[in-house]
């Protein structure tokens, strides 16, 4: 697998990396072995970045990929780790995020423990608190990796005017955002500051939340998943729409001799030597289909025909809903 960089100062990574949270049963409920069985595949291509969070599964995820350490401590030095704090709780149990350093640091010591490891790669503020100056939470984390527990760090869900401030404080080894051929706002200046800037930008659901494959979640499916429940793509008539027309990328990728899941991951990686897909699944060939568009190189004429099946907007409803969309910073 051809490696990327983690951000212009950061290390080699694997070009594609995986999601884990779908070690906490976002998508649907897993088993320890089952994740297990993802890092060993992860292992068995080279696949050397793992993505997680102190709130997925609330700890579960970690807790998964520190069992596995565990049990094979020579992959502590396989994998290069990204989690994320910043998303909390108030006295009355009211989501809040929160930027400030004690939090930050402490929650990164909650996740080394979780994962019995010394320190990660990136360390992400998982979400950012609009009252409180990026300049402030940068020089924050600007001291945590001077610590030692974190070789680098990024925010997750910015904007590019937030990401240009912060650059000016201290190199951003990363922003991480939803970004695949049926969300494209990334293009809106953030894949442009994060080249310029040397930042990587770690694309997370590269195929769509399963749209982008060849075996879209079913509305059942989607019925029993909270967070697809009340997501606009996934709501009807949306749902409907949009898996019609995602049938003419199936067939394209079937031309080409891929999977859907590996033309959208090609996709993304054609976007930019800077671009880092890290699909999450909790199968191992779904993960391996994921995988396949790992060392294909799309040619100009092959992005046209891409880009004619699903041009820019062609998804039905917002990727998020009002409710999720507290948080994450709109731009345009």
């Amino acid at each position: 697998m051809t490696p990327r960089k983690l951000g212009k100062h950061g290390p080699e990574i694997s070009a594609i990396g995986y999601g884990a949270m779908s070690f906490s049963d976002f998508y649907g409920a897993t088993s320890e072995a089952e994740s297990h069985a993802i890092l060993d595949h992860c292992r068995d291509v080279g696949l050397t970045h793992l993505d997680t969070s102190n709130i997925y599964g609330m700890g579960r995820s970690e807790e998964v990929i520190g069992s596995y350490f565990a049990a094979h401590s020579e992959a502590k030095r396989e994998f290069v780790i990204a989690t994320k704090a910043s998303i909390a709780r108030d006295e009355s149990g009211n989501r809040i995020f929160r930027n400030d350093r004690k939090h930050l640091e402490e929650e990164l010591d909650k996740s080394l423990q979780r994962m019995g490891v010394d320190h990660v790669g990136l360390f992400y503020v998982h979400r950012r608190d609009p009252n409180v100056p990026i300049e402030e939470v940068t020089e924050s984390l600007a001291a945590i990796v001077k610590t030692g527990k974190a070789l680098g760090f990024g925010y997750s869900e910015i904007a590019p005017s937030s990401l240009r401030r912060a650059a000016k404080v201290a190199p951003v080894s990363a922003v991480q955002s939803e970004y695949s051929l049926s969300t494209r706002s990334p293009e809106l200046g953030l894949v442009q500051a994060c080249a310029e800037l040397g930042t990587a930008l770690v694309a997370f659901s590269p195929v769509g939340r399963s749209l982008l494959t060849d075996a879209p979640l079913s509305f059942e499916t989607v019925q029993g998943l909270d967070f697809l429940r009340g997501n606009p793509r996934f709501m009807s008539p949306n749902y409907e729409a949009n898996v019609s027309a995602v049938e003419a990328f199936q067939a394209l990728a079937r031309e080409m001799g891929l999977s859907a899941a590996g033309l959208a991951n090609a996709w993304l990686l054609a976007q930019g030597d800077h671009v880092i897909p890290i699909p999450g699944t909790r199968s191992v060939s779904h993960l391996s289909d994921c995988l396949q568009g790992r060392d294909v190189r799309l040619t100009p004429e092959d992005l046209a025909r891409i880009e004619a099946i699903l041009p820019v907007g062609w998804a039905h409803g917002d990727r998020y809903s009002e409710a999720q969309w507290v948080g994450p910073e709109r731009y345009s």
